[in-house]
């Protein structure tokens, strides 16, 4: 299921295999070889001295951009099953996602403007996610506190405005992560978010369904809106990137609109390809992440208990990081292109597990390696394509150009995948998964034809 990442979402962007997956993001003409191992959060950033800032860091916002994505994704899904809600609500919970999709609207500002009173002290990066972090918290804290089996209507609010304070944290992150490390060291920096990322995705899902039998939903929540909490820690320990040489712009508000958002827009939009890209980027992830959306209702339907639900984060978490591993080899050794055109197919095809899933009759073994396969198909994809959004990104415009490409890879899940529930009730699991595996093989097409037309490496999407 996807992330985003934003992409990562991410990335991109911005769906666990029992819950979401990263909106995670590696870096312009960086690969992700290091990815393989979690070493690297023990060395410095390099190229930077010995005083540069350390992987760790990149780890610690993967956890805390990874704990926010379940609460209005996988685990509030199961939430809102066990309390009776029905199909058609649960499929809304993929607009609760817009924001992701839609967080390029606001991302000039968090690119631009400075962070509200004296927290710009702090830089542009840091003052704004001091600003953000807290505010997400909570949010957080009062969705854990909300009853969604009486009132779904309030707990979707909380949720959403969980997902809108999440989605600004990841875009001022992204654009820390390509600020801070230089272009060789940015694969070790989406490795080190991505582990991160995906304990963080094993607590909020695994974790959380695990104490609802012991402590209950309202302090199992509570517990991870206190650790969404320790993002601030992570950013007064941060260090703020240098500042990126900006064209002097003058003080009228038509010329700081246009410095924010027109030239942003010019700069990508006039590239060779650029609509192409976009569409291939709006699509790639739209046949997966349906999928996604409906895994918690699906289990509970085929009569997997809630233990059961939650042994799948073991399995999802060992599959996709071992998808991110071969991912990231595949990067370091074919290209970008030829290794998101692999990966691609891959996740594809991986999607056939659900409908032997659905075939099944609910056994455990078919459960597990389903989620397996599919984390490991979809870890594979999002080492290629979160490296492939992350070169397209002109440094100058580095926050709006990430939000704008890990927001495009979530929108047509968060906008047609509100229909899933909808769909999933009237023609069964079956048909609509193998609808799933449909929906992902017009990006296959254009995918084809962008790396034909516009090779990746060749100027056509730098």
């Amino acid at each position: 299921m996807w992330f985003p990442c934003s992409a990562c979402s991410a990335a991109v962007t911005r769906t666990f295999r029992s819950g979401p997956s990263p909106q995670a993001p590696p870096a312009r003409g960086g690969g992700v070889a290091e990815a393989e191992l979690p070493r690297p959060l023990r060395e410095g950033a390099g190229g930077r001295g010995s005083n540069g800032p350390h992987l760790w860091l990149m780890a610690a916002y993967g956890f805390v951009a990874g704990l926010p994505l379940p609460l209005s994704g996988f685990t509030f899904r199961l939430w809102l099953s066990e309390g009776g809600v029905s199909l058609a609500v649960i499929g809304l919970t993929a607009n609760i996602g817009l924001a992701y999709s839609l967080k390029f609207l606001w991302a000039p500002v968090l690119d631009n403007a400075p962070p509200p009173g004296p927290l710009c002290h702090l830089g542009r990066r840091r003052g704004w996610l001091a600003a953000i972090q807290p505010a997400l918290a909570a949010a957080a804290a009062l969705l854990a506190l909300s009853d969604p089996a009486h009132l779904p209507l309030a707990s979707l609010a909380l949720a959403a405005l969980v997902a809108f304070f999440s989605a600004s944290q990841d875009i001022v992150v992204d654009a820390w992560r390509i600020e801070v490390f230089p272009a060789h060291r940015q694969g070790a920096a989406m490795a080190a978010y991505i582990w991160g990322y995906r304990i963080a995705l094993l607590i909020a899902t695994t974790g959380v369904i695990s104490a609802v039998s012991v402590v209950g939903w309202h302090v199992a929540l509570l517990c991870v809106a206190a650790l969404t909490g320790l993002g601030l820690v992570v950013t007064l320990l941060a260090p703020e990137p240098p500042a990126a040489e900006r064209r002097a712009v003058t003080a009228g508000f038509a010329a700081r609109l246009a410095h924010a958002v027109i030239e942003p827009l010019r700069d990508f939009l006039t590239r060779r390809g650029a609509l192409l890209i976009l569409a291939f980027v709006a699509l790639f992830k739209l046949g997966e992440a349906m999928a996604g959306i409906m895994t918690a209702p699906f289990y509970r339907a085929l009569g997997f208990s809630r233990e059961a639900i939650a042994a799948t984060g073991w399995f999802s978490l060992g599959g996709t990081l071992a998808g991110i591993a071969v991912g990231g080899w595949l990067v370091a050794r074919l290209g970008t292109g030829r290794a998101l055109l692999r990966t691609g197919w891959t996740q594809t095809i991986a999607m056939a597990m659900y409908l032997l899933l659905a075939l099944s009759a609910g056994e455990h073994h078919v459960l597990y390696a389903t989620v397996t396969t599919e984390a490991f198909a979809q870890g594979m994809a999002d080492a290629a394509f979160i490296t492939y959004l992350s070169g397209l990104c002109s440094r100058e415009f580095t926050a709006t150009h990430y939000a704008l490409l890990s927001s495009l890879a979530a929108i047509a899940v968060h906008t047609i995948g509100g229909a899933s529930g909808v769909l999933a009730a009237q023609v069964g699991w079956v048909a609509f998964y193998a609808l799933c595996m449909f929906a992902a093989l017009p990006s296959m097409g254009l995918m084809l034809v962008l790396l034909r037309r516009y090779p990746v490496g060749e100027g056509a999407v730098h």
